[in-house]
This record gives structure tokens, sequence and C-alpha cells, in this order.
């Protein structure tokens, strides 16, 4: 019997107005990316609470990314200046849970970038996968 090859679960929290439709365009331009990525369309990356990303972590997710506008094109002003903050208290948050900080990303990703979009997955699915699955895993 083989041993099928681990293959880890990344949920990615995109802002509606950039990454998402930086997704959209990796699709329908056919650049491939793993589909071991969950994408969450959130309305700004500045939304998404730290506890989201710990909930994600510790419930079954082997990583987690945050994908918003590049700083000064955020489509609510500052969204992105929050997420950048929340983005060390989520690193301290990962220590104090045992848990690598390779496992939690935050990129800038434009409308226009779908090659970007695409080439971060395959990078954080190859991250993610040599870390092996997460000590939260259940089952």
């Amino acid at each position: 019997m083989e041993e099928e090859e681990y293959e880890p679960l990344i949920i990615a929290f995109c802002c509606n107005w950039c990454s998402y439709a930086g997704a959209d365009l990796a699709g329908v331009s056919r650049f491939q990316y793993p589909p071991n990525i969950r994408v969450i369309r959130t309305m700004c990356s500045g939304m998404v609470h730290p506890n989201l990303v710990m909930d994600a972590l510790t419930k079954g997710a082997d990583g987690v990314m945050i994908c918003g506008c590049h700083i000064g094109d955020c489509h609510y002003l500052e969204g992105n200046v929050v997420t950048e903050k929340r983005a060390d208290a989520i690193e301290l948050m990962l220590e104090d849970f045992g848990l690598e900080p390779e496992r939690f990303r935050l990129e800038w990703i434009s409308a226009s970038e779908g090659d970007k979009f695409a080439r971060v997955m395959n990078e954080m699915v190859e991250v993610v996968k040599a870390l092996g699955p997460s000590p939260y895993k259940m089952g």
C-alpha cells in the first residue's frame, strides 16, 4: 500500500478589491496553483481579526495567508495598515500557540497581479508542506 503524499490545507483571506481580483485574474489567465488553497473573500484585509487566523490554524488549517491591497491603495484608505499591525500580533500568537511563523504569511497583491497570486500560493504550499501537518490537525 502506497502512502499518500501530505497535502496541506491553506486558508487565504483575500480582500475584495485587489487580492480577490488578482485570484480571479490568475484563474482566467490559467496561471497554475495548487488546489490546497481555500480562498475566503473579505471586503478588506483589515477586517481579518487575528482570532480568525488562530481559529483556522487550531481547527485544521496547516497555514493561513492574508492578502490585501498594496500600502496606499486600500479601498478603505488604511485597512491594510491595520492588517500590517495585526500581523505582528499574529506572529506573537503563533509563538504562544507553539506554531512555526512560516504557517502565516501576509502579502500585498493587486488586481493586476494574477501571476504574483499564483506564485505566492505555490510558495506557501511548498513551505507548509515542508513543515508537515499542523500539530492541531484533527484526525
